[in-house]
């Protein structure tokens, strides 16, 4: 694609990359036939081929408005366009730089701005944010059916002890902005899965919100402060050996991948940001290389059937997709099919709170796929998707990891069992 920038633009820090990113796409549409939004609305304004368009008629100086915010706006950032295109255009980092220099020529209305600056206040930061949902479900039932839809109807499993850190080989773990509120246990299922496998999770409080809310929310500069502050919280221990980083939310997991290429220009931190990311990795990067059939799991008694939601962030933006089935498969796992697991289901980080119309639809359409295959239970691997689609008030959805940890559970329960009756059959003194 052709591509004459202005002046104003040329001056941009992300100038030449936007250039080169405009220059490698050649409108073939193949984007358009994996995006959601495109599917859904059938506006060439609203699939990635029309979006690239747009940025390019903003980056060249023509007139941009309100309609031009709003296709942009559309857009989930799911990146399934990226795993289609056959030409390799980063649309997700054109869209960045679109929609951050948008954001400096158009002014939205004034409603728009203080849901966004409201976003950007309760979600990074977890204390807020709990004293917001502990007072939302107290006053559930008194508020407006749309509130009440985006409060968590169902109790949140209780988090349990982890393990003492005892292992020679140590990984770190983001602890996440909403998920210690929304799901406790998942990180701690996390720490203590990787405990039986000879990991100990090392705890790193200073450590906060990856970012991605910030910067996905057009205030870039924050969302890179958060970056910065994490990479100094995680240094000392990357220093002291950490082999990982480790992301239960893959949402969190695909930002803190680029932080690297984000903070290249930072003088101060571009060679930790590049040591950060090479040390991210996704939760199941973790358990696919280990001896998992070592785990005491009672194959013979797992009679769940589970249906896998695969978030974009991992399919699309880490390259992950079916690294999880795998895991759940080698475990013993029943899993159901799914029809059109490439697509979005519309939580999209704070997508679900802005365009809620268009997150609605795409959740229904997902779930009635999820449940095709009439599983027992959903399970994914984001937290936002994992509310987002909890939320229809249909098959439970949770965090694959603490399935996995509840099977190992049930099977240390059956082999204690199993001892008792040995014991008791031979005379034994009881084991404790």
């Amino acid at each position: 694609m052709q591509t004459n920038l202005d002046s104003h633009a040329k001056a941009l820090p992300d100038a030449e990359e936007a250039e080169s990113i405009l220059r490698s796409c050649v409108h073939c549409g193949f984007c358009n036939a994996t995006c959601p939004t495109y599917q859904l609305l059938g506006n060439e304004l609203d699939g990635p081929r029309g979006r690239i368009y747009l940025i390019k008629q903003l980056l060249e100086g023509q007139p941009v408005s309100e309609k031009t915010q709003l296709h942009l706006d559309r857009c989930l950032t799911c990146r399934n366009c990226e795993t289609t295109c056959p030409s390799g255009v980063t649309y997700h980092r054109l869209l960045d730089i679109g929609r951050a220099e948008l954001e400096r020529r158009v002014e939205r209305p004034i409603s728009e701005r203080l849901t966004r600056k409201g976003l950007r206040t309760v979600i990074p930061r977890p204390v807020v944010f709990d004293a917001l949902l502990t007072t939302g479900r107290a006053v559930r039932p008194l508020l407006p059916g749309s509130v009440q839809k985006k409060i968590p109807a169902r109790a949140a499993v209780p988090a349990k002890a982890r393990p003492v850190v005892r292992h020679a080989r140590r990984v770190l773990m983001l602890e996440g902005c909403v998920q210690p509120s929304l799901s406790p246990n998942t990180n701690a299922a996390a720490a203590r899965v990787l405990d039986r496998l000879g990991l100990s999770v090392v705890p790193v409080s200073e450590a906060g919100c990856c970012g991605a809310t910030d910067y996905h929310l057009n205030a870039q500069d924050a969302g890179l402060d958060r970056a910065r502050r994490n990479i100094d919280a995680w240094w000392p221990a990357v220093e002291a050996g950490a082999e990982a980083i480790v992301q239960t939310a893959s949402g969190c997991g695909a930002f803190v991948k680029e932080y690297g290429h984000l903070l290249r220009n930072d003088p101060f931190y571009a060679a930790k940001a590049a040591r950060v990311s090479t040390l991210a990795r996704d939760l199941v990067e973790m358990l696919v290389p280990e001896p998992l059939e070592d785990l005491r799991l009672d194959r013979d008694n797992i009679r769940l059937r589970v249906a896998f939601h695969c978030p974009c962030t991992l399919q699309h933006a880490q390259k992950l997709g079916g690294a999880v089935e795998g895991v759940l498969m080698r475990l013993g796992f029943d899993l159901s099919a799914v029809p059109d697991a490439h697509l979005c289901c519309g939580s999209a980080g704070t997508y679900s709170i802005t365009q809620p119309e268009i997150a609605r639809k795409l959740r229904d359409n997902k779930m009635d796929a999820l449940e095709s295959g009439q599983p027992d239970i959903v399970a994914t691997a984001n937290i936002g998707c994992q509310m987002h689609l909890d939320g229809a008030g249909r098959t439970p959805v949770r965090h694959w990891i603490e399935l996995v940890e509840e099977m190992l559970d049930a099977a240390d329960r059956s082999m204690q069992c199993r001892l008792f009756d040995s014991a008791v059959t031979n005379g034994l003194e009881t084991p404790s």
